[in-house]
């Protein structure tokens, strides 16, 4: 199965791929559109491009793993998302995956812009390889 990680964020959302043979993700593109019926309309597009099967969403939560301010705006985003694309959605913790991502670039060589313009879909990479990990093996290991 073909997966597209979305690190939700207000202006600039971040995109991965991967799938469960292969169990790595890559970052693909951040879209700078903010949440909205553009932001569907953009992802759309990306699923279609892709040729994905279903969704993973960066859930944010607190460091203490309770529910953070923005979980209820991610939901009520994936709602909207399901019903435009009818693909299965899964939510990911996406806790430290921001973080992770800011240690990638730290040695890149990159400048504070085009770091900017990658971080969140590092991130999203991020939040697809957690998901990724966590999934049952595909073949049986004697």
């Amino acid at each position: 199965m073909r997966y597209l990680a979305v690190d939700l964020g207000d202006k600039r959302t971040g995109l991965a791929v991967g799938d469960d043979e292969l169990r790595m993700a890559q970052p693909v593109c951040v879209l700078e559109v903010p949440i909205g019926d553009s932001l569907i309309t953009a992802l759309t597009k990306a699923i279609e491009e892709q040729g994905v099967d279903a969704l993973v969403l960066g859930l944010p939560l607190n460091m203490d793993g309770t529910p953070g301010q923005r979980v209820a705006i991610t939901k009520a985003f994936a709602k909207k998302l399901q019903t435009a694309t009818t693909l299965d959605i899964h939510f990911q913790d996406e806790r430290l995956t921001s973080s992770a991502a800011e240690e990638k670039l730290s040695g890149s060589g990159k400048t504070h812009k085009q770091k900017k313009k990658m971080r969140d879909a590092l991130a999203a990479a991020e939040i697809l390889n957690d998901f990724l990990g966590e999934q049952s093996p595909t073949c049986n290991e004697n």
